[in-house]
């Protein structure tokens, strides 16, 4: 039976340091890998360009890193294991504007309260290193080069009830390279070692700063498939810090669709050079790729976005992983648009496509002879005759465009401005998708290039061809809205109540009409046309609770795109429709001059390279 009577009182202590410093450490130390982070975080703090990792059971047993940097000296080696004792920030202004990795002075702390730690460092001039115990606090000399070294044994040794929760020693091994692999990303400059039960498991040799040894870095780290299967982003604000550098800048690489995984495992974000966590970013990225990723795959990408530290703040979480923007829909605005530009050309385009220097140039076609006007001017398809060939028409496409009586028409039109769909005027042996050969089973072109045989879903990437088209028609205008008879009403929470008056012209731009009526009851009086058969309070919760949420450009964005995909799907060349070599060859062109047409709207690949080589693998030839 439970007893009702009051506990007796305890009356309120001041806790021992000891037990402070191992409830600190319960926050920042959660793994073997949380150590190596902190540590790594200070050695790069003190200037090292070589920092070596050993670690024995996974980092249970031991945790070494050994760096070259700046080392401590004597008088402040007994300093270094005190609670909140940091050479990193002195003032509040410093804490607002920290650009180091580390800034607490909470680590060493921490990591001595549940481990026996060691630590050996030399300063340049001194006649030899001093060795610190953080059990005794005893100090002696020490053989060691200009630098530091720091040793973890037995962790969690004083809570042997957190050794329980550790995983398998390979577990925790894992997580120990991917502590290092985060700073390894960002530091190409620095070299890195890690050697476990005496034995070598990565190693990332010091390069060149720069783009080119960034993306050497990544290939060492990543794989040189990272590299290859992604596009480099670039990205400047136009808005100016005082000293002249752009408020917020973001590079780095984004890897193309068609890398995407089913886990976010190869996901990189870094805010001036420390790896973050963080929704902001990891939501602008992905929405990024909302036009071009299918279903739930995953993006990869290595981001780095530089911004001014005053308007950061880095003290957010113990473990320094989470960060908060004082704008973040600044920084929302420039990851999205950093990566959604770097994937904007197409693969298929002069500019997004390399053909190997040896190849030749294709041999001119007897089809192609007619249309030399194609090569010095460019061809333009307005629109393809669905009233003619399947007894329908698409009234959304019509109003757009006026289509012309007789199928697929082409002619010779103006060159090509900036932005614009018409052909390419390149020669014809530099066509990265070639010149059509044929149709297969009314479904898919065939075209041979300088590589080898292009094989090309022609639904698929005259649906892009569309949307695009329709993306750029109808940029910045309204969607058309329908009022409804009688409005439909629904209780509110005061956050949604809240969000329907501040984002009034936002719900207009949707083709939305959400007004308050009352103070806990919203109406929805008009929605848009094509979805006014739908259930309206549903829709308008949705977009009201993806407006408090995130940048209100974003969702406007989002939802006129759905939109204008419907209409692209119905509007795009249908399957076992009998295209002419003309026709075919036109589409080809467009693809080549049309952003994102190597996927179609749902994320579906519109085209595949077969080289030679993969076909004369098929037949054994050379064999």
């Amino acid at each position: 039976m439970t007893s009702h009577f009051p506990a007796a009182r305890r009356p309120i202590l001041d806790l021992p340091d000891e037990l402070i410093s191992q409830i600190a450490a319960g926050e920042v130390v959660e793994r073997p890998a949380s150590v190596v982070r902190e540590l790594l975080d200070n050695a790069l703090d003190a200037g090292a360009m070589q920092v070596t990792v050993r670690l024995l059971a996974g980092g249970v047993r031991l945790i070494a890193v050994e760096d070259d940097g700046q080392g401590i000296s004597r008088q402040e080696l007994p300093v270094a294991l005190r609670r909140h004792a940091t050479s990193k920030i002195a003032s509040l202004e410093d804490l607002e504007t920290v650009g180091t990795m580390g800034f607490r002075g909470e680590a060493l702390a921490a990591i001595n309260a549940i481990a026996d730690i060691s630590l050996v460092s030399r300063t340049a001039g001194a006649e030899h290193a001093w060795q610190l115990d953080g059990r005794t606090g005893e100090i002696k000399p020490a053989p060691r080069a200009c630098g530091t070294s720091v040793e973890v044994r037995e962790l969690f040794y004083a809570t042997p009830a957190r050794r329980k929760f550790l995983k398998t020693d390979a577990t925790e091994l894992a997580h120990c390279i991917e502590a290092v692999r985060r700073p390894a990303l960002v530091r190409p400059d620095v070299g890195f070692a890690i050697w476990h039960e005496g034995r070598l498991v990565e190693q990332w040799r010091a390069g060149s700063g720069g783009l080119a040894g960034h993306d050497q870095r990544l290939a060492d780290v990543l794989g040189s498939e990272f590299v290859a299967q992604s596009v480099a982003v670039h990205y400047e604000s136009s808005a100016r810090r005082a000293d002249g550098r752009p408020a917020v800048r973001v590079w780095g690489r984004a890897g193309v669709p068609d890398a995407a995984r089913s886990r976010a495992d190869q996901q990189f974000a870094y805010v001036n050079g420390r790896f973050v966590r963080d929704k902001v970013l990891g939501h602008a990225a992905r929405s990024a790729y909302e036009d071009v990723l299918h279903g739930q795959r995953q993006p990869v990408y290595a981001l780095y976005v530089e911004i001014d530290p005053a308007r950061v703040d880095v003290n957010v979480h113990p473990t320094k992983i989470e960060v908060r923007f004082r704008d973040s829909r600044e920084v929302h605005q420039a990851v999205r648009h950093a990566v959604q530009d770097a994937l904007a050309a197409p693969r298929a385009g002069a500019s997004g496509t390399q053909l190997p220097a040896t190849a030749s140039p294709l041999p001119a076609s007897p089809d192609l002879q007619p249309n030399k006007a194609f090569v010095q001017q460019g061809w333009s398809q307005p629109a393809i005759n669905f009233g003619a060939n399947q007894g329908h028409r698409v009234s959304d496409l019509d109003a757009l465009w006026p289509v012309p009586a007789g199928g697929l028409p082409l002619r010779p039109v103006e060159p090509a401005r900036p932005g614009s769909l018409a052909g390419s005027a390149l020669p014809q042996g530099d066509w990265p998708l070639g010149r059509a050969l044929a149709q297969l089973q009314g479904i898919y072109i065939l075209a041979e290039n300088s590589r080898g045989l292009v094989i090309v879903d022609m639904h698929a990437a005259h649906e892009r061809i569309v949307y695009e088209r329709l993306k750029t028609q109808l940029d910045g205008s309204r969607i058309a809205s329908q009022p409804l008879l009688i409005p439909a009403t629904f209780a509110a929470t005061p956050l949604e109540v809240a969000t329907a008056e501040a984002c009034a012209d936002t719900l207009g731009l949707l083709g939305l009409d959400i007004t308050p009526f009352s103070p806990r009851t919203l109406a929805v009086r008009a929605v848009p046309t094509s979805l006014s058969a739908g259930d309206v309070v549903t829709l308008a919760r949705s977009v009201l609770g993806e407006l408090a949420q995130q940048d209100a450009s974003t969702v406007v964005e989002r939802a006129r795109n759905e939109l204008l995909g419907t209409m692209a799907c119905h509007g795009a060349v249908r399957a076992n429709r009998q295209l002419a070599v003309d026709e075919m060859n036109a589409l080809l062109r467009q693809m080549e001059a049309t952003e994102r047409s190597d996927q179609c709207n749902h994320g579906r690949p519109t085209w595949r390279q077969v080289t030679v080589k993969e076909l004369d693998t098929l037949f054994l030839r050379g064999r």
